[in-house]
């Protein structure tokens, strides 16, 4: 009874809270656009044609981790069954960019639906999924009970539940325990995510490893990086994914440093909408600031200077700014964020500095951290510190193949699920 009354008391709750949505979508839609487009897809409403049943595989990747997640797993797939058609959702700006890159002829790509009873039904209802397949976090109750009532298996891939979202879904209990457990299938990142998962009530099936160990980084990106890197003068440090305030605290700590610094600073900030705010701040401060997107396509005009910053502010380089560097921090981990996954940086030989907030990836830092592909410091001061004994020390392609060798150790996950989601399609 109890259970009955939660969700009921949910379900009025997403409803009632529809207007509040809309309006902060119109707020980030004014810094970040994408979020004013198709905003009827968030309530279940679609100018696509209605679908033949089994005809499509959805996949939910809510942000742009998921959404690339779900690229890894999808080549694998595509390369097993070529004419898979395939639903993509997603719930940020940024993931639903990152999925237009993956569709082919014949997909289709919305909005996540709005967790009412309503939205979810319209949703499963217009596109008749044969199957769906949530990308590592994403359980909503009313979306998994619509789902199971229209007898859409629902299995959760590269699952991960840090400790601290474990205790948020077992003090709402009532709710998340009966969305887990009417799951179809569960496949784990790690033993840990496995036991916290079967805790609130998931049947996991298997732990398979995390498929971002299964990306390559982008060839000519790496290429072009190996051609500039000769003509650098010092090391690059890297502050990768940095997030907001961040960047004020590598500001600060960095007026602690002799002059000039032993390596080259580039700060490539986490999300696109950031990069004016942070080339202000660094300007603000003092200091001369190189923009990536300024440069166009001659990176030979890299700046010499020691006291200037540079400014990783472009889409899809990723590959590019690892492979320049010759170590990163990591954005998301001087704060108390959770972290960013460091795997992209390992497979490009970058090794990696993490602060002691890394909650969300938890099993991979410390991972990272035995195998010698990254090092935990108490804070922002001793990062610098740390970056600047690398700089001046004869390591640095030791460092890189054990940051090589770690990501190359890791990899067959996503082989192992396209096997798994195969035989259910």
């Amino acid at each position: 009874m109890m259970q009955v009354l939660v969700q009921t008391a949910y379900s009025l709750l997403t409803l009632a809270v529809q207007p509040l949505l809309r309006l902060k979508l119109a707020r980030r839609a004014r810094r970040e656009p994408g979020y004013g487009q198709a905003i009827a897809e968030r309530f279940g409403r679609y100018s696509q044609a209605a679908q033949p049943a089994a005809d499509l595989l959805w996949i939910h990747a809510v942000s742009l981790g998921e959404a690339r997640a779900a690229g890894i797993l999808l080549c694998v797939l595509r390369e097993q069954r070529p004419g898979l058609r395939v639903l993509l959702t997603h719930g940020t700006a940024t993931g639903r960019a990152e999925g237009r890159r993956l569709m082919r002829e014949g997909d289709v790509q919305v909005w996540q639906p709005w967790d009412t009873e309503q939205a979810t039904a319209r949703f499963l209802d217009h596109f008749r999924p044969t199957l769906g397949v949530l990308m590592e976090t994403e359980v909503w109750p009313n979306l998994v009970r619509a789902a199971c009532s229209r007898g859409v298996p629902l299995v959760l891939a590269n699952a991960r539940l840090s400790e601290r979202s474990f205790q948020q879904a077992m003090r709402w209990s009532w709710l998340a325990r009966p969305a887990y457990s009417a799951l179809s299938a569960v496949w784990a990142q790690t033993e840990e995510d496995a036991h916290r998962l079967r805790a609130i009530g998931a049947p996991v099936q298997a732990v398979l490893g995390n498929l971002k160990f299964d990306a390559r980084p982008d060839d000519a990106q790496r290429q072009r990086a190996a051609q500039l890197r000769p003509g650098l003068k010092r090391p690059v440090l890297m502050f990768a994914s940095s997030r907001e305030g961040e960047e004020a605290l590598l500001l600060k700590a960095l007026q602690t440093l002799p002059q000039p610094w032993p390596f080259d600073l580039l700060i490539v900030p986490r999300h696109p909408q950031r990069f004016d705010e942070v080339g202000a701040l660094l300007a603000g401060a003092g200091y001369s600031v190189w923009r990536r997107s300024q440069a166009g396509d001659d990176l030979s005009l890299w700046p010499a200077s020691a006291g200037t910053v540079r400014l990783g502010d472009s889409l899809g380089e990723m590959a590019l700014y690892y492979s320049l560097a010759s170590f990163a921090l990591l954005g998301g981990s001087f704060l108390p964020l959770g972290g960013q996954n460091l795997i992209e940086a390992a497979a490009c030989g970058c090794p990696v500095i993490v602060g002691p907030h890394t909650f969300n990836f938890s099993e991979v830092a410390e991972r990272a951290i035995e195998e010698g592909a990254a090092c935990r410091v108490s804070d922002i001061d001793y990062a610098l510190r740390q970056a600047c004994d690398w700089a001046q020390d004869a390591q640095g392609p030791e460092r890189s193949r054990r940051a090589l060798e770690f990501a190359q150790r890791h990899r067959g996950s996503a082989q192992a699920t396209a096997e798994r989601l195969l035989a259910w399609c």
